[in-house]
């Protein structure tokens, strides 16, 4: 029961991350594309993650799936900030 609960999970990460490409190759303009991208990558992820840890042999491996979750969590949304300063900057738009 919890191997078909954890690739429940792990599929479901895979359509998000699969909307979060589609988003990205069609939205219009880099704000939609970004926010499509790091949203659904970002709940993916989270997903996926989770569905890996249930599955983990021992506590140990499920805090370093946790450790690598969070990690990766934090350098997207710093990445995704500094994709849309650097847009908004070459658009013209004021300095901060």
């Amino acid at each position: 029961m919890l191997e078909l609960f954890a690739a429940t999970l792990i599929t479901l990460g895979t359509v998000f991350f699969i909307a979060g490409t589609v988003g990205l190759l069609r939205f219009p303009d880099i704000y939609c594309r970004l926010h499509a991208l790091t949203k659904a990558d970002g709940l993916g992820l989270a997903l996926v993650a989770l569905g890996v840890a249930l599955l983990a042999a021992t506590p140990g491996a499920a805090l370093r799936i946790a450790l690598i979750w969070f990690f990766i969590a934090v350098s997207s949304a710093t990445c995704g900030h500094l994709i849309a300063r650097h847009a908004r900057l070459a658009e013209g738009g004021r300095h901060d």
